[in-house]
Formats: structure tokens, C-alpha cells, sequence
């Protein structure tokens, strides 16, 4: 049975920052291209970040570019999400997610590809 526990959700204000964390367990963490996708209330969960399985590759929406820095230590088991500069529009519950099969070599945004979820951790931004 896979396990991902996120961590590092809080509260923050506008143009602050946060770093979340993501441990996993269960199978091998460095076979597998890893992904943070939020939710925000009365919204669809949306990507967020991505990086593939070695850490070569990574993608990011449009609106965290910038802000934003996807990064993993398979030593581990963690994959990490650095947050800077944040809006109130960042807030949300954040969730960690492994792809569903090994060695993609590139990271997908496609919550479909992804099989193996966390339950989330909350962020909240104020201004």
C-alpha cells in the first residue's frame, strides 16, 4: 500500500512563504514522477507542479511560475513544494500525488496519471 503524508500547510500572509512537504512509503519513491495538485473551495482541483522521476524534468502552472519551485530527495522518500510570494488566490488545500506508472520521462499535469494520493494539507493566505 503506497502512503503520502503531507505536511507544512498553515496559515500566511500575502507575500510570504511556505515550503510543503510530502513523505511517501510503499513502494520505490524513485521510480516514480511525483505532482502537487489544490483544491480551493467551490473549485475543481487544478495542477499545480510536477517533477519527473529523477528530478531532470519539472512543469508548473501558468499562475505559480515564478513562485513556485517543485524539487525531491529520493534518499528521502520526499518530494518538496516551495512557495514564495503568495496571493490569496494560493490558498487552498494542497495535495501530493505519485504517478501511476515508472520511469515517465516527463512529468504530466494530468491528474489521471496520477494513482496514488495524499490527504491534503491546508494553506491559507491572507492579505
Amino acid at each position: 500500500q503506497v502512503q503520502l503524508v503531507e505536511s507544512g500547510g498553515g496559515l500566511v500572509q500575502a507575500g510570504g512563504s511556505r515550503r510543503l512537504s510530502c513523505a511517501a512509503s510503499g513502494r520505490t519513491f524513485s521510480s516514480y514522477a511525483m505532482g502537487w495538485f489544490r483544491q480551493a473551495p467551490g473549485k475543481e482541483r487544478e495542477f499545480v507542479a510536477a517533477i519527473s522521476w529523477s528530478g531532470g524534468s519539472t512543469s508548473y502552472k501558468n499562475s505559480v511560475k515564478g513562485r513556485f519551485a517543485i524539487s525531491r530527495d529520493n534518499a528521502k522518500n520526499t518530494v518538496y513544494l516551495q512557495m514564495n510570494s503568495l496571493k490569496p488566490e494560493d490558498t487552498a488545500i494542497y495535495y501530493c500525488a505519485q504517478d501511476c506508472v515508472t520511469g515517465r520521462p516527463s512529468p504530466t499535469d494530468y491528474s489521471v496519471n496520477y494513482c496514488y494520493w495524499g490527504q491534503g494539507t491546508q494553506v491559507t493566505v491572507s492579505s
